[in-house]
């Protein structure tokens, strides 16, 4: 991997990740634009002991533009956010940012917070101080992740190794996801193939949860939760939907959505960093066959949300297992499932496909 990094004409960082050396990316951006500036808010919940972010800058960011308009194209009809007239793999800073840089002068956050004992007050607030990073996985805007070909999806892994350990190093980020949005039925903005990158100021509440049932687990049995329910998911063998020699994927047993798979590395690791070359090798071909499922799974390529789930930065590392969770919102090929009442209100999920019957439609599916 050859990386490659330039500062957009608003201050912004971009860099361009190519398979080999030698490719011409010193273009300058020739737009005009002025210095970002957004101001992301954190406001504390006491009731849930969560943080929610406020980011109303994000309100003018574009909407479904069309291929000659898209901002995540090479600049070559028209001026975007990549200056290089095309490019391979491209991770750049988000321009409407959910989580921005700290005001200057703001001192450090403070241990207040979810994890942390209770805040001082019961309506505390702070700078949203974190980074939100674009990563685009290639020049072709009618492409999909699952179309592309694996040596690009491990370029596409090497970026996010990069980045995950880039930005775990910064003061005040206490936990990277990358994940992925597809299809407008989610909410997309962009119809380019992209991800995105959130280094949190705090650690997510379904990632404090998940390490409270696995510290709790630990104390009754001795034993890992994450391990155990790998090795009880691959011993039932009925929701397995793909395995290789360093990977298994399988519906969980008890999966939220409809279509859902959960891939694991069969060794334990916290983060995309921590792989190693024999597993990292395995990974593309793995991610490829399950998202090519997805893409066949109905009369149209299911709309998506891939996320990989990391272990935050300084805590819980010994205990949570890096993985990939790749649902979609679709149950039928002309049904969605919507998050209402029970979902939205209460978060207690109802859902009208088994777990057994999902897989079992997901191993039919000719990826």
């Amino acid at each position: 991997m050859h990386k490659t990094t330039i500062r957009l004409s608003d201050g912004r960082q971009l860099s361009y990740y190519d398979a080999a050396p030698g490719q011409h990316r010193d273009a300058a951006d020739r737009r005009d634009l002025p210095p970002a500036n957004s101001a992301s808010q954190l406001r504390y919940e006491p009731f849930l002991d969560t943080w929610v972010i406020y980011a109303s800058h994000r309100q003018d960011r574009s909407y479904l533009p069309s291929a000659q308009d898209c901002p995540l194209c090479p600049s070559a009809d028209h001026l975007t956010e990549i200056p290089a007239a095309d490019y391979e793999v491209v991770v750049f800073d988000n321009r409407f940012p959910a989580l921005s840089a700290a005001p200057p002068g703001a001192g450090p956050a403070g241990p207040e917070g979810p994890g942390a004992g209770w805040p001082a007050g019961v309506l505390p607030e702070r700078p949203a101080a974190g980074r939100c990073e674009v990563v685009c996985y290639t020049s072709d805007h009618d492409a999909s992740f699952a179309e592309l070909p694996r040596e690009r999806v491990e370029l596409v892994l090497q970026a996010l190794i990069d980045r995950t350990a880039e930005l775990s190093a910064l003061a005040g980020v206490d936990q990277v996801f990358c994940f992925e949005n597809r299809g407008r039925e989610i909410g997309v903005t962009q119809p380019h193939p992209h991800g995105q990158i959130y280094a949190y100021p705090f650690v997510t509440p379904r990632t404090e949860k998940a390490l409270a049932s696995a510290r709790a687990y630990y104390r009754r049995t001795a034993r890992n939760l994450f391990d155990d329910v790998v090795a009880a998911e691959l011993a039932d063998g009925t929701r397995v939907v793909s395995q290789t020699e360093h990977w298994a994927a399988f519906v969980p047993h008890a999966a939220r959505w409809p279509y859902e798979i959960h891939l694991y590395p069969r060794r334990r690791v916290p983060d995309l960093a921590s792989l190693g070359p024999a597993e990292l090798c395995d990974l593309a071909g793995i991610e490829l066959d399950i998202f090519g499922r997805f893409a066949r799974l109905f009369d149209q390529p299911a709309p998506y949300i891939a996320g990989w789930h990391q272990a935050p930065v300084r805590a819980g590392r010994d205990l949570f297992a890096l993985h990939l969770e790749l649902f979609t919102s679709r149950r039928a090929s002309d049904k969605l499932k919507y998050l209402a009442g029970s979902e939205s209100a209460m978060d207690a999920f109802a859902s009208d496909v088994m777990p057994e019957a999902a897989a079992a439609r997901l191993r039919e599916v000719d990826a």
